[in-house]
């Protein structure tokens, strides 16, 4: 569409109508599954119920990308269902990353892989109920991978569209999947510099919550490369300061908010920028804590509150606070001098608040 022609007001929160594309598409799968068995619907069920909620940031991310770059606006409806293929993709690294991580909790709900070990158990099945859990969600989280191609691809755009989307969309899910690695080879080491901790965050979190969402709302408006410099200039900087938010939450966050039990992440011994900046500066008798208390998987409400205490003393949690408000400063710059249209940038804006300064 051309920048002269008059563009109608910014969109009004479209959540429901992800929410309505993701529940129409899974409802086209459930009766797949049903003619399969129906000892085969408990992934569909486990599916519905985690893609009934979240923040859908990367949807909306994708959306406005596309607003933003002039999109056409007679395929909305569309666009939002493309969008909607990144709830997919988010529910199939969440599931494989509670996997990897052993989290008992989800959105406050028991962990795919729980689910399914409970099931187990309570039919007395034979094996081992936790591998039969983690077997199962492996699978589901490859189902969600599944769907969120199939999704994409019959959302009803036109063909060079969906072609130049899915370029981006395939680099997406390769950095993800090696952020993956490279923070699952972090907690193996023990962890590491800041430097190594942020890579991780890049292309763990970063790169796929903001930065490549909004490359595919470029690409579904066949946008000229200046717009995909500038997603980038605004989006690395502000997915790195939602995933510093993220770990400071993870530490400090109120479990009745988070839905995941306080101070989950030391339990599981996540090595993240607050712990490479907590472990530079530490002394030794702290550093003899850390060590000892990070990673416990019993670890009890008074070893949080050491860590808390250390995260807090060693000036961590105020670096990495003060490391958000510059990264948000540096993405907002950008946005501000971009080739964007005008009412969609507000929306950007606003996106970008919200993603850094939550309290789940």
């Amino acid at each position: 569409m051309s920048k002269t022609v008059e563009r109608d007001a910014p969109d009004q929160d479209i959540r429901p109508h992800i929410q309505t594309s993701i529940d129409r598409f899974l409802a086209s799968q459930k009766p797949i599954l049903a003619a399969i068995g129906a000892e085969t619907l408990p992934l569909w069920e486990s599916a519905n119920t985690l893609l009934n909620g979240g923040k859908r940031l990367r949807s909306l991310f994708c959306y406005s990308g596309w607003r933003a770059a002039f999109g056409d606006l007679s395929h909305r409806a569309e666009v939002i269902t493309a969008a909607s293929s990144l709830e997919f993709l988010q529910a199939c690294a969440l599931i494989h990353d509670d996997v990897m991580d052993g989290s008992d909790t989800r959105r406050g709900l028991p962990a795919a892989h729980r689910q399914f070990a409970s099931m187990h158990r309570g039919n007395q099945w034979l094996g081992i109920p936790d591998r039969f859990g983690e077997g199962a969600a492996i699978l589901l989280g490859d189902l969600c991978l599944s769907w969120a191609d199939q999704l994409l691809l019959t959302s009803g755009l036109p063909a060079k569209n969906l072609t130049a989307a899915k370029n981006v969309y395939d680099e997406m899910r390769t950095e993800l999947m090696a952020g993956q690695y490279l923070d699952l080879l972090e907690q193996a080491r023990g962890g590491g510099s800041v430097e190594r901790a942020l890579r991780v965050v890049r292309y763990k979190s970063a790169k796929y919550t903001i930065e490549r969402p909004l490359h595919i709302g470029a690409a579904l408006a066949l946008a000229p490369q200046e717009v995909f410099n500038a997603y980038s200039g605004y989006g690395l900087p502000l997915g790195e300061a939602f995933q510093l938010r993220d770990d400071i939450l993870g530490v400090f966050g109120d479990p009745e908010v988070t839905g995941k039990p306080a101070g989950d992440d030391l339990r599981e011994g996540k090595r993240t920028v607050l712990i490479a900046i907590a472990t530079e500066r530490a002394h030794p008798q702290q550093l003899k804590s850390l060590h000892k208390l990070l990673g416990d998987e019993h670890l009890s409400l008074a070893g949080i509150e050491t860590l808390r205490e250390i995260i807090s003393e060693t000036k961590a949690l105020d670096y990495t606070e003060n490391l958000i408000t510059r990264l948000l400063e540096e993405s907002l710059a950008v946005l501000a001098a971009a080739p964007l249209d005008p009412p969609a940038v507000i929306a950007l804006n606003d996106l970008a608040h919200k993603a850094v300064q939550r309290s789940q």
